[in-house]
């Protein structure tokens, strides 16, 4: 693809964090419609994972429990750029991506309270979901096993010929597996169309990126391949609706696969049992007031005016009334009968 030009920076989108360097991540504006409905999707799953960690402490939630707090950008701004009948396939931190595709948050707040109205039917918790309806297919607990899926999902798009897309999610912990270049390798080989959405939040399971990857520039993973790449600004939803945009045209016209690395950063631990001890607070705080992706898509809004902060503040309460009324059915549902077993 041809270079892109760095495109100016607005005056409420100019700070970006030095813990998230990103050069020439092109950014275009979304426009009143797209930017509102970016915030309002960013919003519910901030505040849906706020509440499952809420659940999660008063032991309403078992096993494990990964939150997507901070990293709501990444896909909902790839959201913004699919067209119907492209699939999603993700890891084990998993809920922000199903809120995303549209799947509703009684179902996805019931399974993982392991409820009969959960989408596994109560048997899969938080890993394990997924909806054929919204083309959301997983939900994975094995580190990298849905990047040889969402492979196999783009090699049946291309069998069919049906001009689909398979966007397939996993993480720099993820990158350093064997089984992500046996895809590569097919994927190019086969011309898939398959965007492989690198979302690097900088520590893995615990071990910063730089102690644990040779090479740190993920978006080159796919060289050998002649997989091309790029860095985006995954905390900024317009560089990632951008990228999404320019991507999908060209996995879509035949030309293969495509790497993206979003550079972006979770708040909490790799899960609810992670104390997060291998990172200070200040370098935390330091991500939320420079580049949280919510409040740059707030600032942005306001600025713009298209909406006020009343209306902002109601959307907020609109999202939290619908967060907890899945929680309450969530919590009330009835767990699966025995028989199921």
């Amino acid at each position: 693809m041809a270079s892109q030009k760095k495109v100016a920076e607005t005056p409420a989108s100019s700070a970006r964090s030095s813990i998230l360097p990103i050069d020439a991540s092109p950014v275009q504006e979304l426009g009143r419609e797209a930017d509102l409905k970016a915030f309002y999707d960013m919003l519910l799953i901030r505040r849906f994972e706020e509440k499952a960690g809420q659940l999660y402490g008063m032991g309403l939630i078992g096993g494990f429990c990964h939150l997507y707090i901070g990293q709501e950008a990444v896909v909902v701004g790839m959201q913004l750029a699919m067209k119907e009948g492209d699939q999603v396939i993700t890891g084990y931190r998993d809920h922000g991506h199903m809120l995303a595709c549209g799947m509703d948050p009684r179902g996805v707040m019931a399974e993982l309270t392991g409820r009969r109205g959960g989408y596994s039917k109560g048997k899969g918790g938080s890993m394990h979901m997924f909806s054929r309806e919204k083309h959301f297919y997983g939900g994975h607990g094995i580190v990298g096993a849905q990047v040889s899926l969402g492979t196999g999902i783009a090699f049946a798009n291309r069998y069919r010929e049906n001009d689909n897309v398979c966007l397939t999610y996993f993480g720099d912990g993820a990158a350093n597996q064997g089984q992500v270049y046996e895809s590569f390798n097919m994927a190019a080989l086969w011309k898939l169309p398959v965007v492989y959405v690198i979302e690097n939040n900088r520590y893995a399971m615990g071990t910063s990126v730089q102690r644990a990857s040779a090479q740190v520039d993920l978006s080159k993973r796919g060289a050998s391949f002649n997989i091309p790449g790029e860095l985006v600004d995954g905390m900024d939803v317009r560089a990632v609706k951008a990228a999404g945009d320019r991507v999908l045209s060209y996995c879509r016209s035949g030309e293969g696969p495509y790497i993206l690395e979003m550079k972006t950063y979770r708040y909490r631990g790799h899960s609810m049992s992670d104390p997060a001890k291998y990172r200070t607070r200040e370098e935390v705080e330091k991500v939320r007031i420079e580049s949280d992706p919510i409040e740059q898509s707030r600032a942005r809004i306001l600025a713009n005016g298209w909406a006020d902060e009343d209306a902002l503040k109601k959307m907020d309460a609109d999202v939290r009334k619908i967060v907890n009324e899945a929680a309450e059915f969530a919590t009330y549902d009835p767990e699966p009968d025995a028989s199921e077993l």
